[in-house]
């Protein structure tokens, strides 16, 4: 048992002072007291600010070590697909220890910044020439041992991704890491299962992730979903206008509207870079229950363009966040981006909020508990029963002096950073301690030591 005592609490109903949070053995809130002082606490930990802490909903963890490989202006015009073509060559001399060497590193990253659980929408399952390992769920088997390594929550979310574009087109040689039937995505995803069971926490999940529309078939995509229907599931979606295009013509409706007109689109769904929506598809994807997943520094990164989250809002949408392509690694940059994509897109300010109060307020809870959903996690709160998914924030940093409580969210998302998170528990494994896994000299060696061996393969 765990008793942390709160100078600040961020509660369901707001905010709180004088808080214990006792945190029970089988890593869930016990109780919450209130009232409480530091004089007469006993046994437990101080905090100066204790949040729920987020979940990240969509991470390619292997993409992290691509940071700074792509920016480099080529001949002609560069965009996500110029991109897409360097990260296939990218793929073809991964190792499956540097697949566990990067996700390591980018746990790690994602617990200092605040998260404590990561969905991973993981598609990079075979040998460089497409032949599985002999262990079919081998490199899932990896981001296991990552996320044991990093003490992160995990949503794994193995890939289906059948076709090399609309229309059914077959596979090319650099998709072919990539690539399952359904029979064989079937088995992986069994296979995953069992050895998450037999060796990951009990707060971990397995779901499922078609990759996109372009990359399945209407058929495959019902079957795998009937299949497996009591489990999240994640899927790209118009994340480009090409995407859009090319979708349109192959199955007669925009991705957003065909999914929603053919598919049993529910809350346990996740539609990741819903970005370019026209009104109807908006409006009616906000009233479906399904989470938009959104990665507001890779979608910059890669120039998709912002989401339309006024009237995304308005008419009552889930939404949450994600790092995707790990190109940067920061909680409150990303859901600084998030606003700020929005204000530059709405020539306005403070857009992510309906009504009136605190837009990083706003922002915060509304991505708790889109991520919660979306992991299919029972967390996004500080409440009895709930996974103690939590962080503590540095009260006493200069950014916050002068701000009441109900600023603290702004302090610190809009003049801060994420050297203001002091720890952080994952299902009530304390692994980020003043400011620094636990873990972190032995992570980042094995990663300088995987990226080393990498650029000798290239």
């Amino acid at each position: 048992m765990t008793i942390l005592h709160a100078r600040h609490a961020l509660l369901p109903d707001g905010w709180a002072q004088n808080i214990d949070v006792v945190i029970a053995p089988d890593g869930r809130i016990g109780s919450i007291t209130s009232g409480t002082n530091e004089t007469n606490s006993g046994d437990g930990q101080q905090v100066g600010i204790l949040l729920p802490a987020m979940a990240n909903l969509h991470s390619h963890s292997f993409q992290r070590a691509m940071a700074g490989r792509t920016e480099i202006r080529m001949a002609g015009r560069d965009s996500f697909w110029t991109w897409r073509e360097l990260m296939y060559r990218f793929t073809a001399n991964l190792t499956p220890e540097q697949i566990e060497a990067i996700a390591d590193l980018v746990f790690m990253e994602m617990l200092e910044a605040g998260y404590a659980s990561v969905g991973e929408f993981h598609y990079l399952h075979h040998q460089p020439d497409g032949m599985p390992y002999d262990d079919l769920a081998e490199t899932s088997n990896r981001i296991f041992a990552a996320a044991n390594n990093s003490g992160i929550g995990l949503t794994h979310l193995p890939v289906l991704y059948a076709f090399g574009g609309a229309g059914e087109i077959p596979l090319n040689e650099r998709q072919a890491r990539f690539g399952n039937d359904g029979e064989r995505f079937a088995r992986l995803v069994e296979a995953a299962k069992k050895n998450a069971a037999q060796t990951l926490p009990a707060d971990s999940i397995v779901g499922i992730a078609p990759h996109s529309l372009r990359a399945t078939s209407p058929e495959l995509l019902r079957d795998v979903t009937g299949h497996f229907s009591d489990c999240p599931v994640h899927i790209h979606i118009a994340e480009q206008p090409l995407e859009v295009e090319e979708i349109s013509k192959w199955l007669g409706s925009r991705p957003v509207q065909w999914l929603l007109d053919n598919m049993d689109v529910d809350a346990r769904w996740c539609l990741v870079h819903a970005t370019h929506m026209n009104e109807t598809e908006t409006q009616q994807m906000a009233k479906s229950s399904v989470v938009a997943g959104l990665c507001p520094i890779t979608e910059a990164n890669l120039g998709d363009g912002p989401f339309n989250g006024t009237d995304y809002l308005e008419a009552g949408g889930v939404i949450g966040i994600g790092s995707d392509s790990n190109v940067r690694i920061s909680l409150s940059e990303e859901l600084r981006m998030l606003e700020y994509s929005q204000r530059l897109r709405e020539f306005s300010r403070n857009i992510l909020v309906t009504g009136e109060g605190s837009v990083g307020a706003s922002i915060y809870r509304r991505c708790l508990a889109g991520g919660a959903q979306a992991l299919g996690r029972n967390s996004g709160q500080i409440s009895e029963g709930k996974l103690a998914d939590l962080i503590a924030l540095d009260a006493d940093n200069f950014a916050l002096a002068g701000l009441a409580p109900e600023q603290y969210l702004d302090g610190w998302l809009f003049g801060g950073d994420d050297n203001m998170v002091r720890d952080v528990w994952s299902a009530g494994r304390h692994i980020v301690r003043d400011g620094r896994h636990l873990s972190r000299d032995a992570i980042v060696a094995k990663y300088r030591d995987a990226i080393a061996g990498l650029l000798e393969q290239t």
